[in-house]
């Protein structure tokens, strides 16, 4: 699988929690539906999902939770495992979504004393795939350990740049000290990447303004390929380096779970990439994907197929 690779993700892994009863305070949730998350995780898995040939890059603990992210990558999802690593002393971290209100659902962390995806090794990825892969995606949030950053920098130094080299902005405050840690740690990072995808919070982070028109004039300045601007309930806009800035609006769906709509939006991108469209239909099929998964509960296990998101577009379309 690895010789056809075509994208390659770096970075969180944890075995996913959902609680049952929507609505609820986690003191009143009494079942949980387990799968597999972390944004990286989830992009490899959306992308793959629509048929693209992805692996991902991360480490598990030597535990059951390890072995069955393992098996549930390769076996469930179709994601190449052959760069999950195994780390000896650390537990594979856990992740409880509390769906109170189902719309921002709570997350609650379970990465101490460290999460072994933070202790991932260059030498634990292959360089030539890393140098070669189609597209190369990773979140921000790399960057908030100094271990893991150290090991995101060698791996981009092995990239060089070469397009695509995804950066999802990422931005999780419980990750950082401060706004200011992660604008000083994010920032530098653009120069290394051709393309970045944020909503407002993020960009503010990583160029310094919530305005999306400037924040994209911010990033092509740094010499990338794309900005991708989440909207929220204004859609998406993406701005190109040849003068393309295109927005489309949303789709509206009930919202069963506000988790994993932009990773199922990065899986939609990234099959877009790989097949040449042009930038609304790539981002009008990201926005398709991430309404599908907002209607759905999970993440990874709902992740939309190609007919899913045709049919989707074909309905919304025929409403025009």
């Amino acid at each position: 699988m690895t010789s056809a690779l075509e994208v390659l993700t770096v970075g969180r892994v944890s075995v996913d929690l959902y609680a049952e009863q929507l609505g609820e305070p986690m003191r009143n949730v009494t079942s949980f539906k387990k799968s597999i998350g972390g944004t990286a995780t989830n992009v490899a898995v959306a992308a793959a999902r629509l048929g693209r040939r992805t692996a991902l890059v991360t480490k598990v603990g030597d535990d059951q939770f390890g072995n069955y992210v393992q098996h549930a990558l390769e076996h469930t999802f179709d994601v190449d495992p052959t760069w999950v690593t195994v780390d000896p002393d650390l537990k594979t971290p856990l992740a409880f979504a509390e769906l109170d209100p189902p719309e921002e659902p709570n997350i609650i962390f379970y990465r101490e004393p460290r999460a072994p995806d933070l202790n991932i090794e260059p030498d634990d990825v292959d360089a030539d795939v890393v140098a070669n892969v189609p597209i190369f995606w990773f979140p921000a949030s790399r960057f908030s350990d100094e271990k893991a950053a150290d090991t995101m920098r060698q791996l981009l130094a092995i990239r060089g740049r070469r397009s695509h080299t995804v950066l999802d902005l990422d931005w999780r405050p419980m990750f950082w000290d401060s706004p200011e840690q992660a604008s000083e740690a994010i920032s530098p990072m653009l120069d290394h990447v051709t393309i970045a995808i944020g909503n407002k919070d993020e960009c503010e982070i990583a160029v310094g303004t919530r305005d999306l028109n400037e924040a994209a004039d911010r990033l092509l300045e740094r010499g990338l390929e794309m900005a991708v601007m989440k909207l929220g309930a204004d859609g998406v806009m993406i701005a190109t380096a040849d003068g393309t800035r295109v927005s489309v609006p949303p789709y509206w769906v009930d919202v069963v779970c506000g988790l994993g709509s932009g990773d199922a939006f990065g899986g939609a991108f990234c099959h877009g990439l790989l097949e040449g469209w042009d930038p609304e239909t790539i981002i009008k099929w990201g926005n398709a994907a991430g309404a599908i998964v907002a209607g759905r509960l999970m993440c990874a296990d709902d992740m939309p197929t190609i007919a899913d998101i045709e049919a989707l577009l074909a309905e919304r379309d025929g409403d025009n």
